[in-house]
Parts: structure tokens; sequence; C-alpha cells
């Protein structure tokens, strides 16, 4: 046994190291930081750095067997030495797998990061809870039954009391161990809950099904009327006779809310009859119904608390006579759910309003028969028409039902912008003063007239004037909107708008293929939500004013024009033509389709990478300077000296900077530049890999429903500040597509059915976040509005006037206003472009028209069979957010010129975004560029090599001791 001693010491070795490395890859796959083909790319990738190793020991083996029978002290020597030079090779290959092909993984995995500090927690739990008290909703409050000033005992129904949504899951979602249940904020406010309904409801079922990106368990658990005892509901009605009822909807990542929950492929393991054929899953299901109606029935005086960032079908509501409250909370984070006590006690009063149209049929919608799964029938591709066009939302609701006001209240329960106070409001509107530029400003002055202390909104809208089969017109549309202070009884208040009659101007695809403002009358109106008018004012436009090349809007560096006509396709757009007279076309069913030869033809060229630069000298790389990165900050885009910087760049430079970007962008040692952390996700910070202790923010339909700007700001600063403690330097967040339809998984990550809203809260929190030198990712640029298929090749297809006025909007204020310098492109297709190969949406109208400046990112880079690193940096996609660097993600092809020319105009982005963040304020010349773990591993390599001296010593000693005459 003796003789093989070394031999068995290799295998504990070789299984150590495999089992090592099977732990590793089971943690990381179940953190969903990388896929099963990720990982076999990635060790097919390795496998070549461990051939050299096993070909030394073969040799090895071979050597013991060819000198078998040498004499001992040749034997010796031979086995000390081979084994000796083994270990080294060991070392040494280990090493170059880490630091090569594994090295962004262990940035990740083996992360140190710093400790937010308890005064910034505090900070962002006070940011927290104002978001949640000034984001809830009061949707009913009949005979001013709230606030609860003088009650103590409340029942509480709904098993998803016990369980309530948080927020959502995914890249946006996150988890807390320390959140307040609603039990805990209603004692918090005073009052005293039924803690036998509570056993009752734990007892029932302890924990909520689970919604992930990988699987969904729709399960909506609630018990059935046979579970209630009599005595339960006796001692209830003991206890109280007031009842706050819970109905919750959860939503996440990965997959959209089941238009019908009886259709194939849906797991919903509720009670028998919950929901029938055809039913949606914001519908209440039969459990819940039975349930309110026996709460209806036993109890005199109900609350609602409806807990779901998706627009419930909500008419049940008003079916109920003791029903006499409802409040709306979308996920409030961690400490959120205080604020509902404070709510329904009186502390607290209530000013959110609602940032979608809740219609009593989720069905009614334009877009609920164009919304989900549709595949062609010859093609590995799918589909999505956004056949509605400018219609979603209240724009469509108030220009439909524009002269049919009991049609509309037939079909509307509540508006856009609506929300209820426990007091009243008065809002008087200036004069408009105009000059000559086409800038307006107004006064408005709001008053309360009301007994008690609050908050009220101001909503400006615009109505245009429309031509009969002319450019798309909504009935009205939200201008701008500010919140007051909190305002004592008599107080008055005067906030002020500003905007450029630009603001109003409609985009004519059609015609001028430009943003233009129609002669005729506009009226600028202050509403109480989108179908209140509260105040309005007449302006006149003399004559049509085209912004065209030579007379572009100011916000713009250079004049809209069209791009995007590949993205129209065959469908039959929702027109305000004749009222609406192709209704019933535009928003049907979509019929089976099929890619033409055309089509597929055009896919195929659209996703190989031409080379049409080829005849281009090679840019120059390599060039030795003294210049660093850090020298550039703070210097323009266009500073003569960052030629000088980019030249000294390798293409295995800019190749890892490029191709390594997931969760981080990586260190160059050739230019100094720093590696830096981007870390998720919109309600904060969070990490698949690593624990992180950050605030948990509400979800952004709650942070939009405060309407406040301020708030937003507060909570963009809180996440900078919390960066910095952390060691972040990118956020990915925040999320602003829209909510085009009640049913996306992921509305709940996102702000509002309207672009104005979600902008002006976008481009806040960015800018709050780039006080502490923290770069956003504004996401998912663009048109990322469902989760079905978004993996498969989702074509998406719109007009144009639709993705510039609904789609773009969000990230265009987000731009000229928030002055973003990140963007997170997204995995659908417009038209027959993957957005994150876009020249149109990335180069034209994102740096084109709107001036940014910075990088865009890819969202997670999994390859699935139509992401291309070669495509994305030729048409304005800088970095890749892959952990591995496989699946596509790295850029081939480094012999041709145009290829080396695109990776240096993606490293000036990515370097010009990340010096000027908060990883060059502190940074000083001289400072190292290796992480913690790197620095670990090279002190674990000292002593290695002092134990391989060791043990040449220890060979030399022995050898000396054994063979001494």
């Amino acid at each position: 046994m003796k003789k093989y001693r070394g031999l068995v010491i290799s295998f504990i070795i070789a299984i150590a190291a495999i089992g090592g490395g099977v732990w590793y890859i089971n943690g990381i796959l179940a953190g969903g930081i990388v896929t099963m083909a990720d990982i076999m790319a990635t060790v097919n990738k390795v496998i070549k750095y461990f051939i050299p190793l096993v070909l030394l020991l073969v040799v090895i083996i071979i050597l013991f067997i060819v000198f078998r029978k040498r004499d001992k002290k040749f034997k010796f020597w031979l086995k000390w030495e081979s084994w000796i030079v083994f270990l080294v090779a060991v070392v040494l290959t280990l090493n170059v797998v880490f630091l090569v092909p594994m090295s962004s993984l262990f940035n990740l995995n083996y992360a140190k990061m710093g400790t937010v500090s308890k005064q910034t927690l505090k900070k962002g739990d006070t940011v927290a809870q104002n978001i949640s008290q000034e984001g809830t909703v009061l949707l009913k409050n009949t005979n001013n039954y709230l606030p609860l000033e003088n009650q103590k005992n409340i029942n509480v129904f709904g098993w998803a009391s016990t369980n309530p949504v948080y927020g959502g899951t995914g890249s946006g979602g996150s988890v807390s161990s320390n959140s307040v249940d609603i039990y805990q904020g209603l004692k918090s406010a005073g009052f005293q809950t039924n803690n036998d309904l509570r056993k009752f409801y734990t007892k029932y079922q302890a924990q909520r099904p689970v919604i992930s990106m990988m699987a969904q368990d729709w399960t909506l658990p609630e018990p059935t009327l046979s579970k209630y005892s009599n005595k339960l509901i006796n001692d209830s009605k003991t206890f109280s006779n007031t009842a706050l009822v819970v109905i919750s909807r959860p939503g996440g990542e990965g997959a959209d809310l089941p238009k019908d929950v009886k259709a194939k492929g849906i797991t919903y393991n509720g009670n028998k009859g919950d929901f029938k054929k055809g039913d949606t899953y914001l519908e209440l299901t039969k459990s819940e119904r039975d349930m309110l109606k026996m709460v209806n029935s036993n109890f005199q005086n109900i609350v609602v608390l409806v807990n779901s960032a998706n627009p419930m079908a909500l008419g049940w509501i008003n079916e109920y006579d003791h029903i006499k409250g409802a409040l709306w909370m979308a996920g409030p984070g961690e400490k959120g759910f205080s604020a509902l006590g404070q709510v329904l006690r009186g502390e607290v009063n209530p000013s959110g309003r609602t940032v979608d149209t809740y219609a009593y049929s989720i069905k009614d919608s334009p877009s609920f028969n164009n919304f989900g799964d549709f595949k062609y029938s010859n093609g590995k591709y799918s589909f999505v028409n956004y056949s509605e066009s400018i219609y979603v939302g209240y724009k469509f609701y108030e220009t439909f039902y524009k002269d049919n006001e009991r049609g509309y209240q037939q079909a509307v329960q509540y508006p856009f912008g609506y929300g209820m106070s426990y007091t009243s409001f008065t809002q008087k509107m200036s004069n408009l003063n105009q000059s000559s530029d086409g800038n307006i400003s107004f006064n408005v002055t709001v008053t309360n007239t009301g007994k008690t202390t609050g908050k009220d909104v101001v909503q400006a809208y615009y109505t245009a004037p429309y031509t009969n089969g002319g450019i798309e017109k909504s009935a009205t549309n939200l201008l701008d909107f500010k919140k007051t202070k909190n305002l004592e009884p008599g107080a008055s208040q005067t906030v002020s708008f500003e905007l450029n009659r630009s603001d109003m101007a409609s985009y004519n695809e059609k015609g001028s293929g430009s943003y233009t403002l129609d002669q005729g009358n506009y009226q600028i109106q202050v509403k109480e939500n989108s179908h209140e008018v509260l105040d309005s004012k007449n302006y006149r436009v003399n004559q049509t004013i085209v912004y065209g090349k030579n007379n572009k809007r100011s916000s713009d560096k250079k004049a809209a024009t069209n791009e995007f006509a590949n993205a129209a396709g065959k469908v039959e757009y929702l027109s305000r033509k004749d009222n609406f007279a192709n209704y019933k076309q535009a928003t049907a069913v979509p019929k089976a389709e099929k890619l033409s030869d055309k089509q597929k033809a055009q896919l195929s060229a659209l996703s190989a990478t031409n080379d049409a630069s080829a005849i281009e000298k090679m840019p120059v790389t390599n060039q030795k300077s003294s210049l660093e990165l850090a020298d550039l900050r703070g210097k323009s885009y266009d500073n003569k000296n960052w030629d000088k910087l980019l030249n000294q760049l390798s293409v295995s430079d800019m190749n890892r900077l490029i191709t390594y970007g997931g969760y981080q962008t990586v260190a160059i040692d050739s230019i100094k530049k720093a590696h830096t952390y981007d870390f998720d996700g919109p309600s904060g910070f969070t990490s698949f890999m690593i624990p992180v202790k950050a605030t948990t923010f509400p979800v952004a339909t709650m942070i939009a429903a405060t309407w406040n700007k301020d708030l937003a700001q507060d909570r963009g600063k809180v996440m900078g500040k919390q960066a910095n403690e952390l060691g972040i330097s990118g956020w990915y967040g925040p999320a602003m597509n829209i909510h085009r339809n009640a049913l996306s998984g992921r509305n709940f990550e996102y702000y509002s059915e309207d672009g104005t809203l979600s902008g002006d809260m976008a481009a806040n929190e960015i800018s709050g976040a780039k006080q502490y030198g923290v770069y956003a990712y504004m996401k998912h640029f663009a048109m990322n509005d469902q989760e079905t298929n978004r993996l498969n090749k989702l074509l998406t297809w719109s007009s144009e006037q639709a993705i510039r006025e609904t789609y773009l909007k969000p990230f265009e204020i987000a731009v000229k206003d928030g002055k973003a310098t990140a963007a997170m492109s997204s995995f659908n297709y417009i038209g027959d472009k993957w957005s994150g190969a876009n020249d149109a949406l990335l180069q034209k109208v994102l740096r084109g028209e709107w001036g940014f400046r910075g990088m865009v990112e890819t969202d997670y880079f999994g390859g699935y069979g139509f992401m291309n690193g070669d495509n994305a940096i030729r048409n304005g996609n800088d970095v890749m957010l892959s952990t591995t660097g496989e699946s596509g993600s790295a850029i081939t092809g480094t012999d041709k010129p145009a290829t080396v020319k695109a990776m240096k105009n993606a490293a000036h982005n990515i370097l010009y975004t990340v010096v000027n963040s908060s990883a060059y304020k502190n940074y000083n010349k001289g400072d190292s560029l290796k992480l913690p773990w790197q620095k670990t591993l090279m002190n674990y390599n000292i002593l290695a090599f002092a134990i391989f001296i060791m043990l040449q010593g220890l060979a030399i000693y022995l050898y000396r001791r054994q063979y001494r005459k």
C-alpha cells in the first residue's frame, strides 16, 4: 500500500476538488445566476486548463513504471520531486482557472461588501414608511366611516391577512425576515385583533404558494365556509362588530397572471369551483366571495384591504352593503404595513392616487385579446400585437367614452389618478402666462376646506384638438403633477407649473414623420383624476407647428423622425376615426400567423453579424501611455484624451470588459480601471449570490401611487447612500415599463399605465441616486410589458406613435430630466429587431435624439437563440449581463476592424459611466485593483509555495537521514 500512497493522495485531492465544484455549481444554479447551459459551456472551457495537469500525471505514472527497477536513491528523488512538481502544477492551474474563466463568478460569490450603517437604515425605513403612508389609496369611505379613531377591537378576515404580499418575485423582488405584518401594523396603531381568527388561518395553511421564475403555483388559499365553526364566528361577533377583509394577489418575474385560471398548464390547487373557465386571476375566487358574504351577514362594519399591485376587478366592493371603507396597498415592502394601522386610526390622512384605471371588467381592456401567448406556426418565434396603439389605460376609456358618460360609469370604477381623503380641497387655476418661444406657466392654489390636515395632488392634463382621421389623439393626457405639503384646515398652498407647448405635440408617423402641434384650441386642465375636471384654461395654436429637422423640440438633441417603420407589421391598429369604427377588428384575438419567407430572411439577416467596414484600417490597440482612467473623471465624453486612453486597451481587455458584465464591471489593469459592483433591484439592493442587508422599499407601483416627486427623489438618495456604504456603484433599477395590461406579472416592478407619471417618478429616483455617484440602469429598454414568451424570440408589433408616446416616454423623461447614464435593454424584439441590437432604439433615438451619454447593458445573457454580443456592440449595446462569458456573450471576429471599432466604442461608453461614478470619488492613483478574494488567493499562494519549499527541505532531510553512509 505504501508504494501507492501518492496515487491515493492524488485521487483524494481530485475527488475533493470535484465535490467542491459540484457544491459550488448547485449553489449558483439555485440562485438563478447561471443556467445549466452556462455551466456546461463554462465546464467545457475550464476543462482545457486541466489537460496539461492530466498529461503531467500520466507522465509521472509512466516514469514510475519505466524506472520501477532503478535503485532506491533514484526512486526516492523521482517520487518526491514528481509529487512536488505535480502539486506546484495543481496550484498554478487553479490560479489560472480562478483568475481567468472563473474570475467573474468568484468576484460575485466571494464579494466582500460593506455594511449599511444603522443611521442610513433608519433613514431608509423612514422614507419607506413615508412612501407607504402616501402611497395608500382610499377607494371607498361611505358616510366618512373612516378613520376608526375610537375603535379598539377589530376582526381580520381572509387567509391573505396572515400571508400578505410585501412585493414581488424575481430580480425586482426582495426578501426580509423582519417585515412588519398586517397584525403588527394594526397593533402599533392601538388596535387589538382577534387572535383566534389568526390562528385559524395559520393552521389552515402556514405559507403562501410559491411563484418564482422557474415555476408558479397560483393557488389562492382560502378556507371554505364549512371550515369556520359557529363558535369562531360567534366569538368574533362578540369581540367586535368591525371586520377588516384582506384580499391579495401576488405576481412576479417570469410569468404573467393567468388570463384563464382553468387553462391547460396553470397550476391551481385551491378549492373546487374557485374559478370557472375563462375567469382571470384578478377576479374573486368563489371561496373569497363566500367569505365576504359570510362576513357581510355577520358584521355591520367592513373595511376591505386590496393588497395587489395588479389592478383587480373590484366591482364587488359595492355589492356588499356593509362594506363601508376600502383601501389599496400594493406591496409595501418591509415596514409598509405599519401605515395600514396609521391610516385606519387617522394618524395619517391617505393621499395616494391610483396609477391605473380600474375597470369593472379586466376583459374590457382593448389589449386583453392581444396579450399573452401567440406563436407563429412555421417558426421558432412568438409575437404580440400592440393593436390598441396609443389607447392604453385611461387614454382608451376617456376617449372611447368621451361623449358617453353613462357608458363610462358602467365601464370604469376608479379612474386613473383617483383617491379619496379624510378632508376636502379646492383647486383654483390662474390664467396662463405665455411667451413667444412657446413656454407656458400657471399656478394652482390648493385650499384645505375640510376639518382634517392632509395633502392633495394637483394633476394637470391637456386636451388637444382632434381631426377625424388625423393624428391619433387621446381625449386627455397627463401633463404634469405636484403634491402639496400637509395643509391644515383652512390653509392654502400655491404650486407652479411650467411647460413648453411642444409637450402637447403628437407624433405624426404617417405624415411628416415628426412631432406635430396641430392648429386649434388646446385645453390645459386641472383635474381630480383623469375624468373629473376641476378647472380649465384654453390655449390657442394659430398655425400647425412641425418639429422637424430644422425646428426640433427644445428638449431634443436631434429632431425625432420615423425610425420604427419595421415595427408596424401587418396589424390593424385601433383608431379614433369615426368614433372607433374599427374597434371590433383591431381588438379581436389575432388569427393564426405565419412568418413570410421575406420575414424569415430578414430575421436571419438581422441575426447575422455583418462586417460592412472590413476594408477599414485596424484601430489602434495596446498603445503604451501613462494615462489612467482616473485622469478622465469629470472630462467631457468627447475629450481628446479618451482616444489616447482607449488606444491603450488590448482586444482582450475590451472583450473582458464587454463580456463579463453580470452584476459588475471588471477591472482592467492597463488603464487602472477599478472593479465595480452592479446589483439588483427596483425594491432595494439584493443579490442572488451573497446576503445583502439594505432597506426593502415598497414596490414601484406604490411609489408611483404617492404622486410625490420629492419622495421618489428621497428614495433615490437613500439607494445612493446605501450603495456607497455597501460598495455598489450601479443599480439595476428603476424599472419603468408600462402597465399595458392588468395581468402583467411584473406590474409591481413598474410604475403605471402612464408614461409621464412613470417617467417623472423614475427621473427623480435616478437623479437622487446620482447625487451619490450611483449610475441607475433604467430598464427594460424597451416594451418589455409582458413576461409571456419574453425568452422565446418575442416579436413586438406596434405603431411608431404608440412606441414613442407611450412606451419610450418614461425612458425619454429619465434621460432628459433624470440625466440617466445607464440603461438595460430588454429581451423582446421591437418589430423584427432584438432590442439589445436595435440601432434605431439604442443609437438613433436614445443617443441621437435624446443625447444619452452612458452605457447600455443587456438583460441576463442566456443566449436563448437570439442574443449575440457581436450584434449588440455594433448596434449600441455595450456590455453583456453575463457571469460566465458564454452563450454568445463573448465578442468574436476580433481580427476585423469593424469589430474592434465597435468594441472601442462600447468600452468608451462603459468607462465614461464608471469613471464618473462613486467608484472613482475617493480613488487615488496607486490604489490596488485587486479584490479581497484575489488578495486572499495571493496569501494562499505564498503559503502554498512556502509549504513546497518546506517539502523540498523535508525531502533533502529524509534523503540524508535514510541514505547517509
